[in-house]
């Protein structure tokens, strides 16, 4: 899926794709990796991502925005990856990365 402009995603940051349901974080210049945004926890959809942790609304779960691990629980299991590549500028994610 396509994802559109990689310079949406901040270095250093990461970017919630809620359609998508998709995280891309940039943890270094030209260096992307992307996980699901469906908590492990309960099946909601993340909302947001402050001081590198991704945050679900629902139980209050964190997870590292690049490693993607539980950082605070309920969840106890870490977000799945998905492949992500920057073709010409653009963020692809999923099988087609």
């Amino acid at each position: 899926m396509d994802l559109g402009s990689a310079g949406g995603v901040p270095v250093g940051g990461a970017k919630i794709y809620r359609e998508q349901r998709v995280v891309v974080a940039q943890p270094a210049k030209g260096e992307f990796t992307a996980f699901s945004a469906v908590c492990t926890h309960a099946g909601c959809v993340v909302d947001s991502v402050e001081d590198g942790k991704i945050n679900c609304p629902c139980h209050g779960s964190q997870f590292d925005a690049r490693t993607g691990k539980v950082l605070q629980g309920p969840a106890e299991k870490p977000l799945p990856s998905v492949p992500v590549t920057a073709k010409g500028g653009r963020l692809v994610a999923g099988p087609d990365a």
